[in-house]
């Protein structure tokens, strides 16, 4: 069988920019490769699965096409095309090629003309066409022996012919598609179509008069409104149905030869993802041959440019005998040296005398960079394989550790005087994990810290900080792969202990020479872009706390959560069966799709609701909470699904993360993750543990102190909207914090123009949403939906908060006019957010970098302020020689676990700290709760 695909290009890469619109792709490069990655993914899915014989992409041409000429304003009032979109075009053009796959280009003709048209002529020679595009268009040209391949919101594809086009749109015949387009119009494209007539309406005409064509003679048979509108459009409509019918006589001929799948390119495209630094989908096509994915271990965290090389003086020779074979067959093109093309001098020192000699060079530098190499990336079940050094370039030293823990300890006791001198700077990448291993030891990290993970978080905040991938941008250098190093995947990779040790000395080593090389370049651009300050006096000290965090870990009541477990498991059941009642059908509540067949086609709660793409109807959360009013069902779904998520994310997930050698769970707050400056944490994930439901509340109930103490909570009070008042100088609003009233009553009476004391309860919410609303750029849309108020009452609103806080619309508007003359916006403390698209020309891209504009100073500050705190709080525990332990941050809460008889000074001692770390022109206000848990505490 002949098996022709044809690639819609453009509707492809619209779709794959815009899925990663909040999260997108930024190389080292500052290139956005979202809609490259997207269009590769697709592509690569298709040849693997579908594995077509033919294979063609088309793309719509630059300048205008016929419809143009016949229309002027057709696409007229399309967005311009996003910067990073016009980027990528050549550059997918160049995968293509390298895919050794033709690129279709007609002047004058779109890609659906195009694709038409050979879709058409295929048939005449036998094969199967399959149209990838999710455009409805497409259903006009499907025949017996042609296809739509379109993408599905929820993965997937769905393959649509003639019966399934006919049944998608309610129609007798997938030839009306066109009929359709032509009575409805199509707002994408700017076609008109009929005023006043919707796809409803269009499709009953169809299904009356069967085409446009008898609609327009048998128009005596309409009635109303319906026929003047008809009547008077007659030729707008045979106009509309002209723009919306692709042409299948476009000059283009069927070459079977050059449309015939071939062979990649590989080296082609193996450069081009090198180039864009596609390193997981590179090695998931050609394995280790390809560009190494980063390590899975400690060192890998994200970005950045340098034209630094590596190895710059020439070391002596290696005393370890690498392994040249595994190195040759990592080595790619691209300019990159490897271990075995550089002269180098990596020590193996393995025994007693060595450590010796070793320990009196490391004590006589001023800065040395270590690492750690273990058995596991969990620091409380991993055990020590071994420790590295570097203090000059070039040059490591590896000292391998027995597995016999008394051993170790032995051999670590010998460098605790090294770990603990003061006077020695310590260098390494991912540190926290580092002082965590070194702790089980018992030996205390001391001396000033330089973490080149961390440092380059600092610079660019929106890239990657692995140590791989830092040492390719800056260095030029690719580093031994860690996967190559133990072989394998997942369970078939072997422990590093059993891996030959001259591999894992010459491993171990370049991690600690390449780390520290990093350091003298990442150390200048933390003093170039302002950033050392921020660095040391914030970030390194929080790296330190956060170690003691983790190593604190906090006690989980596992009998709690196991009684909550049957209990919430008993009442998802009884729901079941409760929406099983008012549903009137045994159906499985947990499957969308069956829900939205109950709601919408059953039981009509929303005579407009409408079946997605995918052929179902939508019943997520916002869709919903919009139809609570309209049936008890509707809660009772909502409530359902909670538990269950509950269920699986935290209450049963919990027990299973206790650890079996502490007793505890221990999370590992993450500090290089989220752009903004806030903390995040996994495993469990802390920050997103819901507090306002009543099932959220058991969750915070499990979290316990430790034996005989009990849980302290402190939190900012509206933290982020009182930097809104100092950042914007609003005289209405610095009145309000510094007079002591309630911000949202305060807030209320001004937008409503009535005293305090009059404030309802329903203004005060009202108010309170506008005030949080605001700091992330809440349009009046999302304000109507928040609120479930109508858009002009939403309007009305808004205009009255910057009525009432003039100058915190004029902080917006400054803060949007500074990030798009110096392309980032900064907090008070320094801390950059790099904003690339606040420029563009696209209103919905550049709209979301002008929120994070607003936003970020607020945000990042607020973060910035509780980290401050948590350090100088860190330090007043240890010099006071107080025993509670700071075991959680969740946002702007810090939590202790205290002994009773110092509870007292340690509120006194955290509210205290958290109120004065900063002076803002508002006071800053912490709150205090004490109890048997988080929940009573909270």
């Amino acid at each position: 069988m002949k098996k022709l695909f044809l690639l819609d290009a453009y509707s492809i890469i619209y779709r794959a920019y815009y899925a990663f619109i909040r999260n997108p792709r930024i190389n080292s490069k500052g290139l956005n490769t979202s809609a490259i990655f997207g269009f590769v993914n697709t592509l690569e899915e298709v040849l693997r699965k579908e594995k077509p014989t033919h294979i063609a992409v088309a793309f719509d041409p630059k300048g205008k096409t016929f419809r143009h000429e016949e229309y002027e304003q057709y696409k007229a009032q399309r967005e311009a095309t996003p910067e990073d979109i016009r980027k990528s075009i050549p550059i997918i053009k160049e995968v293509v090629e390298a895919y050794n796959i033709p690129v279709l280009e007609v002047p004058g003709f779109e890609a659906d003309d195009v694709i038409g048209t050979l879709a058409v002529k295929a048939e005449k020679k036998g094969f199967e066409t399959y149209m990838l595009t999710p455009d409805k268009d497409y259903g006009q040209l499907v025949s017996e022996h042609i296809y739509m391949y379109r993408p599905k919101h929820t993965g997937g594809y769905e393959v649509m012919g003639p019966g399934e086009v006919k049944n998608k749109y309610g129609l007798e015949s997938h030839l009306q598609v066109v009929d359709l387009l032509g009575l409805m119009g199509d707002s994408s494209d700017n076609i008109p179509g009929c005023p006043g007539v919707g796809e409803k309406t269009a499709v009953k005409l169809l299904q009356e008069f069967g085409s446009i064509d008898n609609l327009l003679n048998n128009t005596d048979k309409l009635k109303g409104a319906l026929k003047i509108k008809v009547e008077d459009n007659k030729e707008r409509i045979v106009f509309s149905r002209f723009l919306a019918t692709i042409k299948t006589d476009v000059p283009i001929e069927i070459d079977e030869e050059q449309l015939r799948a071939k062979p990649m390119n590989e080296n082609a495209l193996k450069a081009i993802f090198e180039e864009l630094e596609f390193r997981t989908l590179s090695n998931r096509m050609w394995g280790g041959t390809g560009i190494p994915a980063e390590k899975s271990d400690k060192k890998n965290g994200s970005k950045a440019d340098g034209q630094m090389s590596l190895f710059d003086t020439p070391q002596v020779n290696t005393e370890t005998g690498s392994s040249p074979d595994l190195f040759s067959a990592l080595e790619s093109s691209g300019g990159m040296k490897m271990l075995n093309s550089v002269p180098h001098n990596y020590v193996l020192v393995d025994d007693a005398v060595k450590r010796s000699i070793l320990i009196g060079k490391l004590q006589s530098q001023p800065s040395v960079c270590f690492d750690t190499e273990t058995t596991d990336v969990d620091v409380f079940t991993a055990d020590l394989v071994g420790l590295s050094f570097s203090f000059r370039q070039g040059e490591a030293y590896f000292v391998p550790l027995p597995p016999e823990r008394e051993k170790c300890a032995d051999i670590m006791l010998e460098f605790k005087a090294f770990f603990q001198n003061e006077k020695i700077e310590k260098i390494g990448q991912n540190m926290k994990f580092d002082l965590l291993m070194l702790a089980q030891y018992g030996i205390e990290l001391r001396g000033k810290m330089f973490d080149t993970m961390i440092a380059h978080y600092l610079i660019q905040p929106e890239l990657r900080h692995g140590m791989d991938y830092l040492a390719e941008i800056y260095l030029k250098y690719r580093t031994i792969h860690y996967d190559d190093v133990v072989g394998g995947k997942g369970k078939n990779q072997k422990n590093l202990r059993s891996v030959e040790l001259n591999l894992v000395c010459d491993y171990a080593c370049e991690d600690a020479d390449v780390t520290f090389q990093l350091k003298q370049i990442l150390e200048n651009e933390l003093r170039e872009n302002g950033l050392e300050k921020l660095f040391y006096d914030m970030e390194m000290p929080l790296m330190r706390v956060l170690a003691i965090m983790e190593m604190n870990g906090v006690r989980i009541d596992t009998v709690a959560l196991r009684e909550s477990s049957e209990i919430l498991t008993r009442t998802v059941l009884t729901l079941e069966k409760e929406i099983q009642e008012m549903g009137g059908v045994e159906f499985n509540v947990a499957s969308p799709m069956q829900v939205g067949e109950v709601l919408f086609d059953r039981m009509k709660l929303d005579e407009k609701a409408k079946k997605t793409r995918t052929g179902q109807y939508s019943t997520a959360e916002d869709v919903l909470e919009k139809l609570r009013s309209k049936h008890p069902i509707i809660g009772k779904i909502l409530e359902y699904r909670g538990l269950r998520k509950l269920l699986s994310t935290y209450i049963d997930a919990l027990p299973q993360m206790v650890n079996r050698r502490t007793g505890k769970v221990h999370t590992s707050f993450n500090q290089t993750v989220a752009a903004t400056g806030r903390l995040s944490s996994t495993n469990p994930n802390l920050q997103n543990i819901p507090v306002r439901d009543e099932q959220g509340r058991e969750i915070r109930k499990a979290f316990i102190p430790e034996e005989g103490e009990v849980f302290l909570s402190v939190d900012y009070s509206q933290i982020e909207l009182r930097i809104m008042a100092h950042l914007s100088g609003d005289k209405n609003m610095l009145d309000a914090f510094n007079s002591g009233y309630d911000i949202h009553a305060a807030t209320a009476a001004k937008i409503f123009k009535v005293p305090m004391e009059e404030v309802t309860s329903d203004m005060r919410r009202k108010a309170k949403t506008a005030n949080f609303g605001i700091i992330y750029g809440i349009s009046i849309f999302g304000l109507a939906e928040r609120l479930t108020i109508p858009r002009g009452e939403a309007k009305e609103l808004i205009e009255g908060y910057f009525a009432t806080y003039p100058d915190v619309k004029k902080y917006m508007d400054d803060a949007i006019q500074t990030a798009k003359i110096k392309g980032y916006v900064e907090t008070i403390y320094g801390r950059k957010r790099f904003l690339a698209d606040i420029n563009s020309q696209n209103s919905i891209v550049r709209g979301y970098a002008e929120r994070n504009a607003i936003n970020a100073p607020i945000q990042g500050s607020a973060a910035d302020i509780i980290k401050l705190a948590m350090v100088q709080i860190q330090q007043l525990i240890e010099r006071n020689n107080l025993k509670s332990k700071m075991t959680l941050q969740v946002h702007d809460e810090l939590n202790f676990s205290v002994p009773k008889d110092e509870l007292e000074a340690m509120r006194t001692l955290v509210i205290n700290e958290m109120q004065n770390v900063a002076k803002l022109k508002v006071p800053i206000v912490a709150d205090s709760g004490v109890g048997d848990n988080w929940l009573e505490a909270h």
